[in-house]
């Protein structure tokens, strides 16, 4: 147990879920959490929101980067929401086994399988993988899944490989894993207790990668030299 016993704790109730995790779309959690605050403080409830408009959401989430297009999408989800269960809830997802409920979620405007994954896991304890760039490569290192399969894909096939009841502790590992020793794009490879599994590894990844590294920084100065002639 290198990173611990994991334990699962519901950081929103599903609609906050959603809405954070729109936001949190291809941006840190340093710009899309003071982002969702300032909304959650001017917008008190969905209506408000919806009301508004995504001209004035895109003003108040602008510090989330992408603010027009995540507020259409917000937006879109409520209305979405609204019109198919008549309030801004998502509690009815409780009843429907996970796969329905993941791809009820992705149905919904900008809503990925890993946006709604996060939504299932988190604020609702069910048994998914949301996949980010950490569990993507230290999967595809193991050789538990293809390097080029996708971070999309990536998620069919880690919920058919990994046990339900490990489910949320695979998340949470390989998340520490891939931060502290499986970094991109050399890993610690002698402080790792997986090395002797790894496929990447064995296969002499990391040198490879390391001599691609050299051969990429020699290249760019002749390139920079060839384009002064």
């Amino acid at each position: 147990m290198i990173y611990g016993r994991p334990r699962r704790i519901a950081r929103f109730e599903p609609m906050d879920e959603l809405v954070s995790c729109i936001l949190s779309q291809h941006t840190s959690d340093a710009n899309s959490f003071p982002a969702f605050t300032r909304l959650k403080e001017t917008f008190p409830t969905w209506d408000l929101i919806v009301n508004a408009g995504p001209e004035k959401l895109a003003d108040v989430i602008r510090k989330a980067g992408l603010a027009n297009q995540k507020a259409k999408n917000i937006i879109g989800c409520l209305n979405r929401i609204f019109e198919t269960t008549g309030s801004y809830s998502l509690e009815h997802l409780r009843a429907i086994p996970t796969l329905q409920a993941r791809k009820w979620l992705m149905d919904l405007p900008g809503v990925g399988p890993k946006t709604a994954s996060i939504v299932l896991c988190f604020s609702m304890g069910r048994e998914t993988i949301p996949v980010d760039t950490h569990i993507y490569r230290v999967s595809w290192r193991l050789g538990l899944i293809p390097e080029d399969v996708g971070e999309v894909k990536a998620h069919d096939l880690l919920l058919d490989l990994v046990p339900d009841e490990m489910s949320f502790r695979y998340h949470t590992d390989l998340i520490q894993h891939g931060r502290v020793i499986c970094r991109a794009p050399i890993p610690d490879c002698a402080a790792c207790p997986l090395s002797d599994v790894c496929r990447w590894f064995k296969n002499g990844g990391p040198e490879l990668r390391k001599q691609e590294l050299t051969r990429n920084r020699r290249q760019k100065p002749l390139k920079r030299a060839e384009a002064k002639k």
